[in-house]
């Protein structure tokens, strides 16, 4: 699954590239085209029956809504890169930057991207100081039509307009019992054989919109809400303010 959801990717990349020709999602023409590239992977077929609508929904990201996300004006050509760089070395105070959270049978991928880059981003900016695990439940559940359709995909731009707009509380791994509202969908297997129970597809049922910390948790939801001040438009420095 994972070389066609790339694919896909690669695809939207070079629809922001110029003189790059358009190719059908998936076909042999754009696989040719990406692996004349030399890149360090080889792009191939994983589902050559399947209908791009499924694999449009693995995706879990819906196009469109009403919210955009800053553009990308230039490619940076003149920046000096090291040869190899690791995150989690570069900020060893920031554990969010390690951490792998697992979606379960549900298209969410949509509000993880965003709560991991969040949490991400805060530490990083705090340079420690802000170290916060925030809550895909709370995003996922409580993010209405303007983030989309829960576990049937959502609009990543929505989701960090909410952030900014409405906040979101704390919440780590399923059963973690961290944070104020950690996960509640349960791990599974995606497309390998494992302990867990095999995963049963990304259109799950969306959770409901709690809006109270598990029993034991302190502060309460309203107070434990984190707010960013600015996720959308040209402005890229954020912060985290109070409630």
């Amino acid at each position: 699954m994972w070389q066609s959801l790339a694919l896909l990717c690669i695809l939207a990349s070079f629809a922001s590239a110029r003189n790059v020709p358009y190719f059908k999602p998936l076909s042999g023409e754009m696989i040719n085209y990406i692996n004349k590239l030399n890149t360090t992977w080889k792009a191939g077929h994983n589902f050559p029956n399947a209908d791009i609508h499924y694999v449009k929904t693995l995706c879990g990201t819906l196009l469109g809504g009403s919210k955009r996300l800053p553009v990308r004006y230039s490619f940076v050509g003149d920046m000096d890169l090291p040869d190899n760089f690791d995150s989690r070395e570069a900020w060893p105070n920031c554990p969010t930057i390690r951490e792998i959270r697992d979606q379960g049978s549900c298209g969410s991928c949509w509000a993880f991207g965003a709560v991991e880059a969040i949490s991400d981003r805060s530490c990083v900016h705090s340079n420690g100081k802000v170290n916060v695990e925030v809550s895909a439940e709370d995003l996922l559940s409580c993010c209405g039509l303007e983030c989309g359709m829960g576990c049937n995909g959502g609009y990543p731009a929505g989701a960090w307009a909410y952030w900014t707009e409405k906040g979101l509380v704390s919440g780590g791994l399923y059963d973690s019992h961290i944070g104020c509202r950690p996960y509640s969908i349960p791990p599974c297997e995606h497309h390998v054989n494992g302990s867990r129970p095999s995963c049963k597809g990304e259109e799950g049922e969306t959770p409901k919109c709690v809006k109270k910390c598990e029993d034991g948790y302190a502060p309460d939801y309203s107070t434990d809400k984190h707010f960013g001040e600015c996720a959308l438009g040209d402005r890229y420095n954020k912060r985290y303010a109070g409630p």
